[in-house]
């Protein structure tokens, strides 16, 4: 592994309330343990947790083991990335001010890594067919109106949001058929024509490279079915299995 190593991981849902969580979390913890020694970057490409919601004074204990593990590596180093998915778009000022950790809002980041023009994106919101969902992720996002949600108390407002939560996730189907791939494909030749080398995805839970005229486009799948990850190395884009 080169000293500049990048590794991109999207849609594990943490706390999602699903038979094998508790699992899923042990995977999710065990693969930041394995890349301690060899990543410089790490890209966390939205939908990490299946809700996120900041409380002042409130975080949800199931989320500390993770929590913990991306402070370790921030401690030692590593320079890592949150980019907002759909899932866990009201990130406060927690993550960035505690945890140490560079937040984008708006899901999306362009950056110049190994030689490349990488531009990574969660993906929400990016297809044509996305207008009525477009105008409710600025509703979502809206400061105020977090603020407003945020006066329920933790106890209500969290198991609330863990239902819609559930019913977005039961659209991942929907999001896997080949149509919406394909519909995520031309969007992201769109972003490589317009000069990016390297477009990255999650969104969707379908891992997937292609690669037009020596640019590539990569969607990092999911850590509920597939437990896919990208790494980027020596310039070059790569997608993984991580096994126990």
């Amino acid at each position: 592994m080169t000293q500049d190593t990048a590794y991109f991981i999207s849609d594990a849902h943490l706390g999602a309330k699903t038979p094998d969580a508790e699992k899923r979390e042990a995977r999710v913890i065990a693969f930041l343990e394995s890349i301690t020694h060899n990543v410089r970057y790490l890209f966390i490409v939205g939908d990490f947790f299946d809700f996120w919601i900041e409380y002042t004074h409130a975080i949800r204990p199931d989320y500390f083991h993770v929590l913990y593990e991306l402070r370790r590596l921030k401690k030692q180093g590593v320079e890592i990335h949150y980019l907002a998915g759909n899932h866990d778009f009201a990130i406060g000022e927690f993550l960035s001010e505690t945890i140490g950790i560079f937040v984008h809002p708006t899901g999306c980041h362009h950056i110049r890594l190994q030689g490349k023009q990488v531009h990574v994106c969660h993906g929400d919101g990016l297809m044509p067919s996305d207008r009525g969902y477009r105008v409710l992720k600025k509703i979502l996002r809206n400061r105020l109106c977090q603020r407003i949600y945020k006066m329920l108390h933790p106890n209500w407002g969290i198991p609330i949001a863990e239902r819609f939560s559930r019913t977005s996730r039961d659209q991942i189907s929907f999001r896997s058929r080949e149509s919406e791939r394909n519909a995520y494909r031309q969007v992201a030749q769109n972003m490589l024509k317009a000069g990016s080398d390297i477009v990255i995805f999650g969104h969707t839970h379908y891992p997937e490279i292609h690669s037009w005229d020596d640019k590539i486009y990569c969607n990092i799948g999911d850590w509920i079915q597939h437990f896919t990850y990208g790494v980027l190395e020596n310039g070059e884009i790569h997608l993984k299995n991580y096994e126990l």
